[in-house]
């Protein structure tokens, strides 16, 4: 029989390779031909992985016992740290593993990243394996942590595992240890998403605000990673929303740096500090103005005078600092687009957002938009859309609040315009021929 090396970057025969792919199949005929034939059953691969590998790996039960009957050398690993036992755990095999514990594997054997076979069978969601490890082996430590300085519950958490999850918390695992980057089990399911995960872990009573190395609670890990549905159980769960990060952002600040529009509205309807400000001694608004991020802008610009005359009063009606699509409401965006882009002259937008309380800080955040010579009109109109969300909000008569704040900047033509119109069209109002 031809048995020359298989390829000069292998280091096997090719007999020892056609060895390696029969354990492979559990093709335990061909396994026996090619052991009469004198075959070296013990011949590692390029990775230093043998055939008993294979068979633990690919979980083949027959192949494994033939392998069994002539090497004896069950603790032997990869290149990876992983010999039979570990790789019967990352795959799921049950049986493969009872087996190679019965012909006495090393138990605490762990791999190059400190990884156990607790650790295998936990990260991969193999709950019968678990539960075979916790249950029948004795001296197997639930906390035990790998190179990274993560226990099971973390790689469970991490990889999205539930019921493995559910398994460990039921057996007792402590619930708030952390790894080498100070992450808890809730970071790391936070991190990637898994919000049943999270909620599990949250019914088990932990810091819902505790820190990681880089000073990032569980809720700038959702910001920073754009879980929408996460942010919600942390909001849920009472997180604090003004805790800030190594930079001293907020997880506002990130999601204003970001102009992700869906986690502000969710931070800004449960009410937070508007004026924190970062590193560079910027609030979350002016972060938003610098990126341009428009809509957003509007909206912390909106809560903000929301906090100042609602907040403490506010009974529970339906509340968002978006953009206003109503059907209900267009006659009166009309309105107030038609005063900004055709009426209005330069400046006086700023003089009623005065008069309106609006402070020096929203008009900057709103004039920092640049689209040109007539940037004011845009600037005026964003300014009237900002007061007509609080005069909805509040339930006020916005004709009149228009009439009057237009009086107050000497525009009595347009505020009598205005009223007589709307005195006059009461169904469906248009403003008059002058405006």
């Amino acid at each position: 029989m031809e048995d020359d090396l298989v390829s000069e970057d292998d280091f096997l025969l090719l007999s020892e390779k056609e060895f390696h792919d029969a354990v492979k199949i559990n093709n335990t005929g061909k396994m026996q031909e090619l052991i009469k034939k004198g075959v070296d059953i013990k011949a590692k691969n390029k990775v230093d992985r043998k055939a008993l590998h294979w068979a633990a790996g690919a979980g083949n039960e027959q192949a494994l016992r033939l392998l069994l009957d002539l090497d004896t050398e069950v603790d032997e690993r990869d290149i990876f740290g992983m010999n039979a036992l570990l790789l019967a755990s990352w795959f799921g095999h049950l049986k493969i593993l009872q087996i190679l514990v019965s012909c006495g594997a090393k138990l605490n054997c762990e791999n190059k990243d400190g990884l156990s076979m607790l650790h295998c069978a936990a990260q991969r969601g193999h709950i019968r394996v678990l539960e075979f490890i916790m249950e029948d082996l004795e001296d197997i430590c639930l906390d035990r942590v790998d190179k990274s300085g993560k226990t099971a519950l973390h790689l469970a958490a991490e990889h999205g595992q539930l019921e493995v999850v559910e398994y460990l918390i039921g057996m007792g695992c402590s619930h708030g240890l952390k790894d080498k980057e100070e992450n808890t089990a809730m970071h790391l399911a936070v991190k990637r998403g898994h919000t049943e995960v999270l909620h599990k872990i949250l019914e088990t009573g932990v810091d819902v605000d505790e820190r990681n190395i880089q000073q990032n609670t569980p809720l700038h890990m959702a910001v920073f990673n754009n879980h929408t549905e996460v942010l919600r159980l942390l909001i849920d769960a009472d997180c604090d929303l003004d805790l800030t990060d190594s930079r001293q952002q907020t997880a506002l600040h990130i999601a204003a740096e970001h102009g992700w529009q869906d986690l502000a509205e969710m931070m800004l309807i449960s009410g937070m500090n508007l004026n924190l400000t970062d590193k560079q001694g910027k609030s979350c608004l002016e972060v938003a103005a610098r990126g341009n991020h428009v809509i957003l802008v509007d909206m912390i610009i909106k809560a903000d005078r929301f906090y100042k005359w609602e907040k403490d009063s506010w009974v529970g009606r339906p509340l968002s600092f978006k953009q206003d699509h109503q059907p209900e409401t267009q006659h009166l965006r009309s309105v107030v687009w038609t005063l900004a882009t055709k009426h209005l002259c330069r400046g006086e937008w700023k003089i009623l957002a005065q008069q309106w309380d609006f402070s020096d800080a929203h008009i900057r955040a709103i004039e920092q938009q640049w689209t040109g010579m007539k940037s004011f009109k845009e600037h005026g109109h964003r300014m009237l859309l900002i007061w007509l969300h609080g005069v909805g909000v509040a339930g006020e008569n916005p004709i009149k609040g228009l009439y009057e704040g237009l009086v107050e900047i000497s525009r009595t033509d347009l505020a009598e315009c205005i009223r007589q119109k709307a005195n006059a069209e009461t169904s469906s109002p248009k403003m008059c021929s002058a405006m």
